[in-house]
This record gives structure tokens, C-alpha cells and sequence, in this order.
């Protein structure tokens, strides 16, 4: 055997490979900044014909995913790799793993239908699951939720869909709901009239539906007036902190007695 030939056909294999070792790396960045380009132009074209962007994030990610797929299988076709008996496999592993990740895949088909019907959208405040918060991003398989408390919170879409959902964003109002129990000798009618007058002065307070407030029941403590008044529901928390600091700052003002519940204890003499 001559050696020289052995070296100089191993050089020639090891430069063969380097060289397509190098132009698969070249064809992936490449393919990968395509992908993004891809994506970019069809995001781009949706925002300008004002699709939501609950769609516009959910169709990028697939497009992304799919073109990622193909980008894969053509470089593998690139390395002499018969491509179909991949997709033979590619499709027998997706059995196999659709059989295993069933959650996952339930996760998808959920997204797709989040999508679809849109119960909520990007930027809506939401309760669902026992959580609540604003919806930062609607995935393919999961939701990105930001709580009030300004906490990351990542729900699967199939728990989503398959729980009650609450759009506190979707209407054009929401309602306050507060309450203030006023003594037994306050005179309820001006108490209500003072507050009636102070929920007019509120910023965001929306004059229709006018601000309920009325007798909403009777405590061992005095009477428990309803204070509810309307407001967009980006407001709401502003609202529901002034209106709490009207019926404080309105009650002492006015010089109403904190209510207080009397009790009677008869003391009964015991016969010897």
C-alpha cells in the first residue's frame, strides 16, 4: 500500500469536509438571517394593514419555526443526506413525540384557538387561572402574563382555554365597587348627596352611567352605603384609591361619628 496515496486521499477527504463543514456554516447563518428577514417583511406587512398583534406574534413564530425546519432538512440534504428517508423519520419521530408531548402539542392547538377567537389580546388585563395581570404575549404554546405586582407569569395556552376567562379590558366601562357604613344618626340622604357631589370631582369618573350610591344593607354598626362609580377600565385603580380617600376625608370633614356597634349586658342576679 503506498502511503503517500493513503495521506494524500485522507488530506483530500478531511479538505473535502472541512470545506463543506464550513459552507453548511456559512448556508446557516446565512438561511438563519433570511428566516428573520422573512418574518420582519411579514410582520411588517400585517402592522400595516392593522392586524392585531396577538396574530402578528403568533403567525411570526410559526413562519419562524416552519422556515427553521426546512432551512434544517436542506442542510442536511447539503451533507448527501437522503432527505425523504428524513422526512420518513422526521414524521415518525413527530408520532413519537405528539404521543409523548401531548400536553405540549394540546398547548399549540389551544394557542391556535386563543388566536383565533380571540377572547383577549396583547395589553388586555385579564383573570384566568387564578391569576391576574396584563397580557404581555400570546406564544405558540404558552402566555406571558404580567401581574399587578409586576411578576412574569407563564400559563399554558391549554390551561388557558380550558378555564373561565375574565376581559376586565374588552368593555368600554368598568364599575367601582366600594362600600362606607355611616352612624345610625347621620342623616343617610346628605351623606350620600355629599359623596355624590364628591365622585363628580374625581378625575376619570365618567359622568354616564352616573355614580350609584345608595343604601346598600344595614350592620350592627350603622347603615352600609353602596358607592359605585364607572370609569375606564385603564382608571380603575385610580379611581378606586380616590374614591376610598373622598369617603375618608368627606366623613371627617363633615363630622360624622365613627360607627360603632353598642352593646347592652344585663347582668341578671342568681337566686341563692
Amino acid at each position: 500500500m503506498d502511503v503517500n496515496q493513503v495521506i494524500k486521499t485522507a488530506a483530500d477527504l478531511i479538505t473535502q469536509a472541512g470545506l463543506k463543514i464550513v459552507a453548511a456554516i456559512i448556508l446557516w447563518f446565512v438561511g438563519r438571517k433570511l428566516v428573520s428577514l422573512a418574518v420582519k417583511i411579514t410582520s411588517t406587512a400585517l402592522a400595516k394593514s392593522r392586524t392585531e398583534p396577538t396574530i402578528i406574534h403568533y403567525l411570526g413564530s410559526t413562519i419562524s419555526v416552519v422556515l427553521n425546519i426546512i432551512l434544517i432538512v436542506a442542510l442536511l440534504g447539503f451533507f448527501g443526506i437522503e432527505t425523504t428517508s428524513f422526512a420518513a423519520l422526521l414524521a415518525a419521530a413527530g408520532v413519537a413525540i405528539g404521543a409523548a408531548w401531548s400536553g405540549l402539542l394540546s398547548n399549540f392547538a389551544a394557542g391556535a384557538f386563543l388566536v383565533v377567537f380571540r377572547p383577549f389580546k396583547v395589553g388586555d388585563f385579564i383573570s384566568v387561572a387564578g391569576l391576574s395581570g396584563t397580557v404581555r404575549e400570546i406564544g405558540i404554546f404558552f402566555t406571558i402574563i404580567d401581574t399587578p405586582d409586576h411578576v412574569q407569569t407563564i400559563i399554558g395556552n391549554n390551561k388557558i382555554l380550558s378555564d373561565n376567562i375574565q376581559n376586565y379590558t374588552s368593555n368600554a366601562y368598568r364599575r367601582v365597587d366600594l362600600t362606607a357604613t355611616i352612624d345610625y344618626s347621620v342623616d343617610h340622604n346628605h351623606a350620600m348627596q355629599i359623596l355624590r357631589e364628591g365622585l363628580d370631582q374625581i378625575p376619570n369618573v365618567l359622568p354616564t352611567p352616573a355614580p350609584d350610591v345608595e343604601i346598600l344593607e344595614f350592620s350592627p354598626s350603622g347603615v352600609v352605603l353602596a358607592i359605585r362609580p364607572y370609569c375606564k377600565p385603564t382608571s380603575y385603580w385610580q379611581v378606586y384609591f380616590d374614591a376610598n380617600r373622598l369617603i375618608r376625608e368627606s366623613f371627617v370633614d363633615a363630622g360624622f361619628p365613627v360607627p360603632q356597634q353598642h352593646l347592652a349586658v344585663q347582668q341578671v342576679a342568681q337566686s341563692n
